[in-house]
Parts: C-alpha cells; structure tokens; sequence
C-alpha cells in the first residue's frame, strides 16, 4: 500500500473515531468543506470531534477508491450513521488530500449540502445550545 493510501485509511479510522491526531496532520492543516470553506487544522479537528457528537453510533465509511498521484489523492467515499436524534444519515463524498512529510497537509470535502443542511446542520445548533 502506498504511503498516500495508508494516510487516507489513518484519515477515516480517525474520523470514525472522532478525533483527528496532530499526529496525522501537519502543522499548518488546512481543510476545507463544501458548507464552510476553508478552515484552520484546529476548527476543522473539532467538526470532527462535533459529526463524533452528533452520531448515536461511529460514522461508518466506505472507500470505493483512491486514486494518488505524487504528494495528492482523490477518493470516493460513502458514510452512514444513525443520529443522535435517531434519523439516518448518509453521504457521498470526494475527498481531495495533499501530503506533506509523511501527513496530511490539506484536506477538501466535496459532498451533497442540501444532506448536510437538511440533517446535520441543525443537530450541530441544538448541540453548541446546549
């Protein structure tokens, strides 16, 4: 498995886990979300630790593929969840990665908003409310 891949595996893992490690990531992370822009490594880590919050059960991912080429790599992905407030959730997403000295440098989220706006939007108000 080629250094890349192993990355983008160690990205979901994490993800599922819902916390993204320093470790993983280099220090000047940058990620960006089709609903948010760009983000600092920190803001974009605690949407990660938020989705985390927001499921009943770790967010499931489906890799159908990776495709690397130097210091980049594309992937098609699909997620399914149950929310906290027991609606469904599913996704479908393009994952855009760069890599830097054996990290992640910066990471694009390509995904449907109107899934997001619908589902999870709203669930993130109600948790930062409370």
């Amino acid at each position: 498995m080629r250094e890349s891949e192993r990355l983008v595996h160690a990205f979901f893992d994490a993800v599922t886990a819902g916390e993204l490690p320093d470790d993983l990531l280099t220090d000047d992370m940058t990620g960006w979300i089709t609903t948010g822009g760009t983000l600092d490594k920190a803001a974009y880590q605690g949407l990660i630790r938020m989705l985390a919050q927001m499921c009943a059960e770790p967010i499931r991912f489906t890799i159908d593929s990776i495709i690397s080429e130097g210091d980049r790599a594309a992937t098609e992905v699909r997620s399914e969840a149950t929310l906290v407030n027991g609606e469904p959730y599913a996704m479908t997403y393009v994952y855009v990665f760069r890599f830097r000295d054996g990290r992640i440098a910066s990471v694009a989220e390509h995904y449907n908003a109107l899934v997001a706006q619908e589902k999870l939007i709203p669930l993130m108000e109600e948790l930062q409310k409370s």
